[in-house]
């Protein structure tokens, strides 16, 4: 007989279910949300587990990690799809969704979702670090630029450089402003200083990576997009063929079909934001900044003509994941010339 188990984990404590091929409850039980903790009352249970399910979260990749080490078959789940399966559900608690992840592992209704590499998810914290420090700069100078106009002070358009000295110049002759506003600069001073550091930590990366250095050489991706990209996609081995890489970044467009009704919106934004967002601004890059043509650009810049720029941006950014992804595999930079070679796959 068959034995399947679910673990519904939160930040310190996790349910365990424990069912047989019928569907029968065995065992439940609530432990510490560690792994020691998981492996040891999994195996209490003194018999194989087929599968054992575990909801994509914060700590799911630790844990999973430790749990396959461990010679248990963890599968982690996709969470919209297990949000669906257990909605029907009278009462959401821990202990009811573990039971339904168990069921989900019994009848093989699930949707398993890849562990990044420990190496892509290092990675991926310099990413979000730096952006994140890009947007809380962002803050500050609007905060800065804000109550300014209310004495009317235009700081105008600036750089990052110069932003400062504007503002001095502007707060001149009033010590109280001055004396609130030189904090705000004193931290954004502070920011620039560890975005540069975090960015010279990005160039470094892709500067000792070939997979990188090879995603550059198309037209509009540069470290940034380079970088996000290959942490996003993480074993290019994963995916079956190169164009399931575009939907699975959510850049193809939703379908509705029951009966009569068909219709196409716009795209589906799963998947991995960032990359997207990536893909997106490498594209806009190609479009407009782009000085030299390729047969990638030729493509795009008819489809715009035809269906609008907007929506050229997004085919673009699509077939980009696409095009990234077989250069990737076979280990060949990017092809100029022949329409039939730069977009194949």
């Amino acid at each position: 007989m068959d034995y399947f188990a679910g673990i519904d984990g939160s930040l310190e404590t996790a349910n365990i279910c424990i069912v047989d091929q019928d569907g029968t409850v065995l065992r439940e039980e609530k432990v510490e949300s560690t792994p020691e903790a998981l492996i040891d009352a999994l195996r209490r249970f003194r018999k194989p587990l087929k599968r054992i399910g575990l909801e994509a979260g914060p700590l799911s990749t630790w844990l999973y990690r430790e749990l396959r080490q461990a010679g248990l078959t963890t599968i982690l789940v996709e969470t919209r799809h297990m949000k669906s399966a257990l909605s029907a559900m009278r009462q959401k608690t821990d202990r009811n969704d573990a039971r339904g992840i168990a069921q989900m592992m019994r009848m093989g209704w699930f949707r398993a979702v890849h562990a990044k590499s420990t190496d892509s998810q290092e990675l991926r914290v310099l990413l979000t670090h730096r952006k994140t420090m890009i947007g809380k700069l962002i803050a500050i100078d609007n905060e800065i630029r804000g109550p300014l106009k209310a004495f009317g002070f235009k700081v105008g358009h600036t750089t990052r450089l110069t932003f400062e000295r504007r503002v001095l110049e502007l707060v001149q002759g009033m010590p109280r402003l001055d004396s609130m506003t030189r904090p705000m600069l004193r931290v954004r001073a502070v920011l620039l200083t560890e975005i540069a550091t975090l960015h010279r930590m990005v160039l470094k990366e892709v500067r000792h990576d070939p997979v990188c250095r090879r995603l550059m050489t198309i037209p509009g991706v540069g470290p940034l997009v380079a970088l996000t990209y290959k942490t996003g996609v993480d074993m290019p081995e994963r995916f079956a063929r190169s164009s399931d890489v575009g939907v699975h970044f959510g850049l193809t467009p939703r379908r509705y079909a029951s009966g009569a009704t068909d219709v196409s919106g716009s795209i589906s934004k799963c998947g991995d934001g960032m990359v997207r967002t990536a893909l997106y601004e490498a594209a806009s890059v190609m479009i407009h900044h782009g000085r030299r043509w390729s047969a990638l650009k030729a493509w795009a810049m008819k489809l715009a003509k035809r269906a609008g720029l907007k929506r050229a941006k997004v085919a673009l950014a699509r077939k980009l994941a696409v095009v990234m992804h077989r250069m990737w595999l076979d280990g060949t930079d990017f092809r100029w010339t022949s329409e039939q070679q730069a977009v194949r796959a």
